[in-house]
């Protein structure tokens, strides 16, 4: 049987004279001390009771406080156990980017798992999505690989390509799909994306080591390159719990 992770009691200074809530106080505390890894993932915070009677708040103000960050994905409440920390999440930009590229750039280590490799016509679902009548080719090439960060498990990637591109399994083995397709002299310049959310399959639950029932974002995203030509479609799925996407609103 696992031993349950010790309960961390942290140095927590309030302000009672600020004109920022108590609650607010105390969740930034705790939100410091997870960004700082003085709390890491699977630590239990103390209970209410105890943060009330060591810390002079009432239990609605420390519940507040531990709902925020639990709403923020930064802790969860479970039963028999506590609140405990949960595993960063990886934040990503809505961005033209390699996700390979942008798990590097976020401090962590990408590795790659080939799930599949092979050419032929298109399914009619993916022929819809990219509206294939558009593009000469009838032959692509289908890559699926397993994204890791640090050696968690993050997301499926699909991918599908016209066999123009000298693109082969060995390529997709060691280095990015948009690292390799630069070296072919690709400018990507624009995409379209949609972004929904599902329940994971079980065989997609499998492979993100998640247990179901467990949600996943989704995103479908058609790229072409600088002088308007289509370069590929991306059927994409992301465990909810590890990834999410950050993006910039301007009135």
């Amino acid at each position: 049987m696992t031993e349950a992770a010790p309960v961390r009691e942290l140095e927590i200074t309030l302000e009672r004279n600020s004109p920022v809530p108590l609650y607010y106080q105390l969740a930034q505390s705790i939100e410091h001390a997870i960004n700082t890894g003085a709390l890491g993932p699977g630590d239990r915070l103390e209970n209410e009771l105890s943060l009330t009677s060591r810390l002079g708040l009432s239990r609605p103000t420390a519940r507040q406080a531990i709902q925020e960050l639990v709403k923020k994905g930064l802790l969860v409440r479970k039963r028999g156990v506590g609140t405990q920390v949960v595993r960063s999440q990886f934040r990503r930009t809505e961005a033209l980017s390699s996700l390979n590229e942008d798990i590097i750039k976020a401090g962590k280590i990408p590795t790659t798992r080939l799930l599949e490799y092979s050419v032929g016509p298109l399914d009619q679902d993916i022929r819809d999505a990219i509206d294939a009548g558009a593009v000469s080719e009838s032959e692509f090439i289908k890559i699926r690989r397993l994204r890791l960060a640090d050696d968690v498990p993050l997301a499926i990637l699909t991918n599908y390509l016209p066999t123009r591109f000298e693109i082969t399994e060995e390529d997709m083995q060691s280095k990015s799909l948009y690292a390799r397709l630069r070296s072919l002299g690709v400018n990507l310049k624009i995409a379209h994306q949609q972004i929904s959310a599902r329940l994971m399959t079980d065989d997609e639950a499998e492979l993100l080591d998640a247990e179901t029932p467990a949600a996943c974002l989704t995103v479908d995203r058609i790229a072409y390159d600088d002088v308007g030509q289509f370069v590929e479609f991306g059927r994409h799925m992301y465990h909810a719990a590890q990834y999410s996407i950050q993006s910039s609103l301007v009135v």
